[in-house]
């Protein structure tokens, strides 16, 4: 069953190019979807690991595109939605605060850290390979202008999992 996950993605990516989502360029697992719906806009990003979907979406509830997109998805497979409670997906950390979805690797990363680095990250590290801080705005920039659709702020998550 080890490849199931793969099998369930070659059904699934072209479902949802059918259903009106663009697969990102650089990064094949992730689709956005935006529509309007009775004159609002909303979005949807969705991402896909193995058999796993973890979908933000700008509004939710009755007649919501997010709500129409997860019926239609129960639909056609067997898929068991967690709610927007999730809080972990794939050792990232997953929290909202207003408007935003905040993605945190704290947990992984420390234990890379106590791994490969039991006596602490250098200091020679924190000295030469963090950028400075009057050159994060120009960073955040470049972010936002090769990946505008990150400039996006979308308040809700969900998490689906396959049960294929």
């Amino acid at each position: 069953m080890a490849q199931a996950g793969r099998r369930w993605q070659r059904s699934l990516f072209p479902w949802l190019k059918e259903w009106g989502f663009e697969q990102c360029k650089s990064d094949p697992c992730v689709f956005t979807l935006t529509r309007d719906v009775f004159g609002v806009s909303q979005r949807l990003v969705l991402g896909c690991y193995v058999d796993d979907l973890f979908i933000l979406y700008s509004h939710g509830g009755q007649g919501s595109l997010y709500e129409s997109f997860t019926t239609d998805l129960a639909a056609r497979w067997n898929v068991e939605d967690e709610g927007p409670g999730v809080s972990d997906l794939l050792n990232v950390d997953i929290t909202t605060e207003n408007d935003s979805v905040i993605l945190k690797q704290e947990k992984y990363i420390s234990r890379l850290v106590e791994t490969y680095l039991p006596d602490g990250v250098p200091l020679s590290f924190h000295k030469t390979q963090a950028p400075a801080a009057e050159n994060l705005p120009a960073l955040v920039d470049e972010a936002l202008r090769t990946k505008p659709e990150r400039a996006t702020s979308i308040r809700n998550s969900g998490a689906l999992t396959s049960h294929s």
